[in-house]
């Protein structure tokens, strides 16, 4: 977003206005401005160290806390020192700065405004529970709505997003971390006001901020894995030049059937990683062999077909993929014991290769070779019914057609696929195991 739309920088100077006049009632305002000085101290320097730490979004107990202490336009306030002053890497940053501080200001005086409404402020200094719980849980999904509003708004001018894919789980994202925010920031609150003392209420931080770099120590793990998992991609892409994003959508098919076969997210994550990295074990076998352009010889055969083996071993010691590695070793064996490697039968294939056998077979017949045209994928789902049963699992050709029925096809292209009219190039052949060549 280097060049911003003038439409969306337009909407952030009516955000930023309406910032101001959230603020303009302050000076009239009965408030304890050491309260509300420390405050904005302490959010901006808790956004300060996320950033220094990298850690990822903003740390909400804080402004919670001066959402539930102090009056709207003085809550509005506290937000903006850690807004303006945190560091932003992308251009423009002045204006990506003041979006935030506008952002964060307007979302925060209506929270403060609805609790303040509800008589939260009182059932604060009076610690008077569970009636407290109501005006900070009310505050809190206000919170969150007015983000989650301002956040689509966003996307869809500056980024061109369609309206409905902008604003689709915004508000549900957001609200279960705020959420925890919230509580902390009530307790906070609560000690602020209690005979303790801020002291007190400063130490809540400690182990919301110690959740939060767990939380974010996470988020960076799980980018490893995606890096890792990139690069191997990118290594067989840059060998196999004849499959160019073939990996990419063997997981997401693979992904779509582990969804409609009601499997929890961290399985379904594992499966796509699955899909993507069953043909890893091919920067194991020759280049030459490859990229040949006649057919194999029985013997060039038998070595391409080591290539499940070849990618078990490379991926046997990534502890994360789970049983994505014996999907990586087993997607080309086949129901009625004629696969390979070990020519494993019904049961014996574990339920992972079953979904990345039928979703590697359905990309194959779904994209165009030099020696082919893509199937349409009513013809490609025909065959995988006629060999369910004996090379494919009909549970997964099952799950498969429904998920395609609900969904449709839609894979990712990469752009080494096109020659930019969106026709994908034409590639050399290369023969596969009973005739399939992939």
């Amino acid at each position: 977003m280097e060049a911003v739309p003038a439409r969306a920088r337009a909407y952030v100077a009516c955000v930023a206005v309406a910032a101001l006049l959230c603020l303009l009632p302050l000076p009239s305002v009965r408030t304890s401005w050491w309260e509300l000085a420390l405050l904005a101290a302490l959010s901006a320097g808790c956004e300060r160290a996320a950033a220094r730490w990298r850690f990822a979004g903003t740390f909400h107990p804080v402004l919670l806390a001066g959402v539930f202490l102090l009056p709207p336009p003085a809550a509005a306030l506290v937000a903006l020192p850690g807004a303006l002053l945190s560091p932003v890497e992308r251009r423009p940053r002045g204006l990506r700065r003041l979006w935030r501080a506008a952002q964060l200001a307007v979302s925060v005086w209506a929270a403060a405004r609805v609790h303040w409404a509800m008589g939260g402020r009182d059932a604060v200094v009076a610690s008077d529970f569970p009636y407290a719980l109501a005006p900070a849980g009310v505050a809190v999904l206000v919170l969150c709505l007015v983000l989650s509003m301002l956040d689509g708004g966003i996307l869809v001018l500056a980024e061109r997003m369609p309206a409905r894919r902008a604003w689709h789980g915004l508000f549900l994202r957001s609200l279960g971390p705020v959420a925890v925010h919230g509580l902390a920031g009530l307790m906070m609150a609560v000690l602020w006001r209690s005979p303790y003392g801020p002291v007190a209420a400063l130490l809540v931080l400690l182990p919301m901020y110690v959740s939060w770099w767990v939380f974010a120590q996470y988020h960076r793990e799980r980018a490893a894995h995606q890096a890792t998992i990139r690069a191997l991609v990118q290594a067989v892409d840059i060998k196999d030049e004849y499959t160019r994003g073939h990996s990419e959508r063997v997981g997401q098919a693979s992904m779509m059937i582990a969804r409609e076969l009601g499997m929890d997210d961290d399985r379904t994550e594992v499966l796509r990683f699955a899909g993507i990295l069953h043909d890893v074990g091919k920067l194991g076998v020759p280049t030459r062999l490859l990229r040949k352009d006649g057919p194999l010889t029985p013997e060039e055969r038998r070595v391409i077909e080591l290539h499940p083996e070849y990618g078990h071993e490379m991926v046997r010691g990534i502890s994360f993929l789970g049983e994505a590695r014996a999907a990586v070793l087993h997607h080309h064996e086949r129901l009625d014991g004629s696969g390979y490697p070990y020519g494993l039968m019904g049961g014996q294939i574990p339920e992972s290769a079953r979904v990345v056998a039928v979703a590697d077979a359905f990309d194959a017949m779904t994209s165009t070779r030099s020696y082919r045209r893509a199937r349409p994928v009513g013809a490609a789902l025909e065959e995988l019914e006629k060999c369910a049963g004996s090379q494919f699992d009909p549970r997964m050709v099952t799950a498969l057609a429904r998920a395609l029925a609900r969904h449709g096809w839609h894979p990712a292209v990469t752009a080494d696929e096109t020659d930019g009219t969106g026709v994908p190039h034409p590639r050399p052949t290369v023969a596969g195991r009973h005739g399939v060549r992939r």
